[in-house]
């Protein structure tokens, strides 16, 4: 494998080592479990929602100037080894969450430690994309890693569905005991998800870290200068931004459609076991169905990204997952769609599990093709700066909708009801995209 290739892949591997912290912690199987023990999904959606917007918050305020002293210093790969840190250590920490001694305050600081961290080094990875591809093969490189991630996600789920969390039986997913002789009555098997997840990440960013390095630069400066400099460029280039409308208005666009998936994202899951009573296994399985249309339709997406462009792509996709956020709400134990269903109906069950896969399908090529968009909107001798707004975008917003998911479930006393400001995001996101253009504003020029 040459070189060029390596890199490729060592840049895949972030995908995969990272993904286990959506799939596991944010959605399928740690979420869940906060809302068995809590007891009340209402009230666990509420303090899901304000602790991961409080983190958010944090992410929105730093975001930007790191990614500032980066770009000045060069020195990416230093920021995702200390962020890599906090993600082993984060999610290592959700194991002291036993039910008996469960502190939901330091379940959710442990928590927000490890997202933190993920947030941050995929920031930073991100950035990477352009100098790895030519912009015809960017869709296609972009989507692949999309989908390489999605598929660690599903292997993640599996193994910790068939080996270690227990369901109601104090069985897993084929009916054994969590293995490493784990105690199944205070849940060791289900609170080894941190662990797990910890461990995977260390060890699958090996590649990440021999692989991929930073091409060589002469216009750096020292790490000092770079962060006196951090804040004066920054509120230069923010100043400068409505220069350029057609990169303006899709760094607004995506700002509001990807808050609006993690949202979704981050709830569904606990909206699963809190509406549909779902265990922890059937949300696992769930998880799974998402993750394995995420990992085809991300693929399929990056074909089409390098075929159409990204932006038919996004539109279609911004479209779709408008449509599901609204069906969410109309599914419950007691009625489909405004059809009333008897309390032992399968139907709830089986509509929810389309959903996901819609939901999985859509923000896994949604997800790709954003990335590739923000190639096709920069300044070529403005790449990494263009990413690190991207970042910006991305996070200065991202407290949105999980603090209006949790206020307007504080306020409606639903789960259904609070999921719905998800819908309004994604359709501001959806009329920000008629001004941008597809190639951006140098294809005028």
């Amino acid at each position: 494998m040459d070189n060029s290739k390596k890199r490729i892949w060592g840049w895949y591997f972030f995908d995969w080592a990272s993904q286990p912290y959506n799939t596991l912690l944010l959605t399928f199987i740690f979420g869940p479990y906060v809302v068995s023990v809590v007891k009340d999904g209402s009230a666990a959606q509420a303090i899901w929602g304000y602790g991961i917007g409080a983190a958010g918050l944090m992410i929105a305020v730093l975001s930007p100037l790191l990614g500032a002293v980066a770009d000045r210093s060069g020195g990416r790969m230093a920021f995702i080894w200390i962020f890599s840190a906090l993600y082993v250590i984060g999610a290592w920490g959700l194991w002291f969450s036993a039910p008996e001694s469960f502190d939901v305050w330091q379940v959710m600081i442990f928590f927000c430690i490890g997202l933190i961290g993920m947030e941050f080094a995929t920031t930073f990875t991100n950035a990477m994309l352009p100098d790895l591809a030519s912009k015809e093969d960017m869709g296609r490189v972009s989507g692949s890693g999309w989908a390489f991630g999605y598929l660690g996600g599903v292997v993640s789920l599996i193994i910790m569905l068939v080996l270690l969390a227990e369901g109601s039986s104090g069985k897993t997913l084929i009916g054994i005991d969590p293995i490493f002789g784990l105690d199944a009555a205070t849940r060791e098997g289900t609170r080894a998800v941190g662990p797990l997840t910890a461990i995977w990440f260390a060890v699958f960013m090996i590649p990440f870290f021999l692989w991929v390095r930073e091409p060589r630069r002469t216009d750096t400066v020292g790490i000092g200068r770079a962060v006196r400099e951090a804040w004066p460029e920054l509120r230069a280039t923010l100043a400068a931004l409505p220069r350029n409308p057609s990169l303006f208005a899709y760094l607004g666009s995506s700002m509001f459609y990807r808050d609006a998936l993690n949202g979704m994202y981050t709830f569904g899951g606990i909206y699963a076991a809190g509406v549909l009573g779902w265990s922890v296994t059937q949300v696992g399985i769930f998880g799974i169905l998402a993750a394995v249309t995420g990992a085809i339709f991300a693929w399929i997406g990056g074909k089409a990204d390098s075929r159409f462009g990204p932006k038919p792509v996004i539109i279609l996709n911004v479209i779709v997952l408008s449509a599901v956020a609204l069906g969410v709400v109309f599914v419950s134990r007691e009625a489909v769609f405004g059809m009333p269903v008897a309390a032992d109906s399968s139907l709830p069950d089986i509509a929810f599990y389309v959903l996901g896969a819609l939901i999985g399908a859509g923000g896994g090529s949604l997800q790709s093709s954003s990335r590739t968009m923000m190639v096709r909107q920069a300044s070529p001798e403005k790449m990494t700066e263009a990413f690190g707004l991207y970042a910006l975008a991305g996070k200065a917003t991202s407290f949105i909708a999980p603090l209006s998911i949790g206020v307007a479930t504080d306020l409606t006393g639903s789960q259904q009801l609070g999921v719905s400001p998800v819908v309004g995001l994604f359709l501001i996101g959806l009329v920000l995209l008629i001004w941008v253009k597809p190639d951006g504003e140098q294809a005028t020029t």
